[in-house]
């Protein structure tokens, strides 16, 4: 007697033609509908000048009420970068992840519908950038910085909105270095000064070494944003910015 084969969702056909497609769908999108859509900007540079440090950005302003954001590239040994929930902010963010070889790098965001919109395109890397030590490793001064937080934030156009960036010391090792085991930041979130959730985020080792992260959380000027983030080592990492122009400053984490 045949084995009934279990029916997989209609994921649509890959455009990118890549071999990890329908196994990453099924990963992140599950039963949920999925389409390719030129509204969903992923902007990211053709050719990966440095594997270890490649700027993306995934941008969903304008398609309505998004409630998840994915950034991942299929051929990495550690596909998803980032899963972002943006509770109160626009949906937009931005970051640095690493490229172990030439790969599709695509971004993900669900509507409130529960549908997924999708987009990217193939990045040329020289490879490398998920298996070789951190720099930090290298110059054995990792340990000395491990902690320092640099945020500023600053008030955007668009009324009650505000654009942060937030910087991490830290090795985000991957494990697949000998001798050297998985030691990454996990989670992060930015609340109010009341408390409110704005955004939160989980991050995997994939993402580069001493994190750059950049939101629009809603927050007009003068409010105090508070960020916190765990890593693997359950060590945890706090800093309040206030929503103005200002200088750069190293914000200590609290243990």
């Amino acid at each position: 007697m045949a084995m009934p084969v279990l029916a997989q969702p209609p994921y649509p056909d890959d455009p990118l033609q890549s071999p990890m497609w329908t196994a990453h769908a099924r990963l992140i999108f599950g039963d949920d509908p999925v389409r390719f859509d030129p509204r969903i900007r992923l902007l990211y540079p053709q050719v990966a000048e440095n594997q270890r440090s490649f700027p993306v950005a995934l941008d969903a302003r304008g398609v309505g009420p998004v409630t998840r954001m994915v950034i991942f590239a299929d051929l990495n040994p550690i596909p998803i970068a980032i899963d972002y929930r943006p509770d109160l902010a626009e949906p937009y963010i931005a970051t640095r992840i690493k490229l172990d070889q030439r790969t599709p790098v695509r971004g993900a965001v669900q509507l409130a519908s529960g549908q997924w919109l999708v987009a990217g395109g193939w990045v040329d890397a020289a490879g490398g950038g998920c298996s070789a030590p951190p720099v930090g490793r290298i110059t054995g001064d990792w340990a000395a910085h491990l902690g320092e937080m640099r945020g500023e934030a600053w008030p955007m156009g668009t009324q009650g909105s505000s654009r942060l960036r937030i910087t991490f010391r830290h090795p985000m090792d991957t494990g697949l270095v000998a001798n050297i085991p998985t030691y990454a930041i996990e989670e992060m979130s930015v609340r109010s000064d009341s408390g409110t959730m704005l955004g939160q985020m989980a991050l995997f080792a994939s993402v580069s070494e001493d994190p750059a992260i950049t939101l629009m959380p809603r927050a007009a000027p003068g409010a105090i944003l508070s960020i916190m983030a765990h890593d693997t080592n359950g060590r945890t990492y706090a800093a309040k910015v206030p929503v103005a122009r200002q200088s750069g400053s190293i914000l200590a984490a609290q243990p």
